[in-house]
């Protein structure tokens, strides 16, 4: 019990993403229910639809928060399992490295980029999940390492997740029902937004071209939507 304190208490953004992503699969559960009885049953795309699921004709007829609510959906158990585990790791490192604010808006910036991306490759598929708020996560970390060469620890660490992004991003090529291009657009707003945002007390190393990168990166993003309006 102290050490579940001690978690809210220095990683309040991580803890209270987890609980709102597993009080809204709660709510799906009361709400919808599942399509069948195993911890790999679904809910089904009609549910997933009136939760709030990233489906572009939907967005294109104004319902613009859908490119927001899908990273609080869920499919299954086993899909909220997985992301809440990736999640509850990879953001108590982003949270001690770049402060509560920081990890939130990458977070959330991330999210919404890569429900761009999706919505605008994969425009008749229905797609949910903290999978692209998680892969900007990823990226964020990855821009520490590219930033911050200097650091052992970060440059090794950098490294690890590099090819854990590209074996995933290798795996949702061959996977059926995997939103690949969710997971892209969620991996460049993060790199993106945490290039703008730098790291509390050490704005100074960051050179100008890096901010523009990542500008660049996030209007790029935004000028996608124009394909779909």
């Amino acid at each position: 019990m102290q050490g579940l304190r001690k978690w809210l208490r220095e990683t309040p953004v991580t803890s209270g993403l987890i609980i709102i992503n597993v009080a809204v699969f709660v709510w799906m559960l009361i709400a919808f229910g599942l399509t069948g009885t195993s911890m790999s049953s679904t809910f089904s795309a009609q549910a997933l639809f009136s939760a709030g699921a990233r489906y572009t004709p939907a967005i294109v007829d104004g319902q613009w928060w859908r490119l927001v609510a899908p990273m609080f959906i869920h499919m299954s158990f086993f899909h909220i399992g997985m992301n809440m585990v990736v999640l509850y790791f990879l953001g108590n490192q982003i949270e001690a490295l770049f402060g509560h604010i920081r990890t939130l808006l990458i977070y959330l910036v991330s999210g919404v980029t890569g429900n761009i991306w999706s919505a605008v490759f994969l425009p008749k598929q229905l797609s949910a999940g903290a999978s692209t708020a998680i892969f900007g996560l990823f990226g964020a970390f990855i821009m520490l390492g590219l930033v911050y060469r200097t650091n052992p620890y970060v440059r090794q660490m950098a490294r690890q997740f590099i090819i854990l992004v590209v074996l995933n991003l290798v795996l949702d090529v061959f996977a059926a029902g995997i939103d690949l291009w969710g997971h892209v657009g969620g991996l460049l707003g993060g790199f993106a937004i945490a290039l703008l945002l730098g790291m509390p007390k050490q704005r100074g190393s960051f050179a100008w071209y890096w901010r523009a990168l990542g500008g660049l990166c996030l209007l790029g993003t935004v000028s996608l939507l124009g394909l779909i309006y």
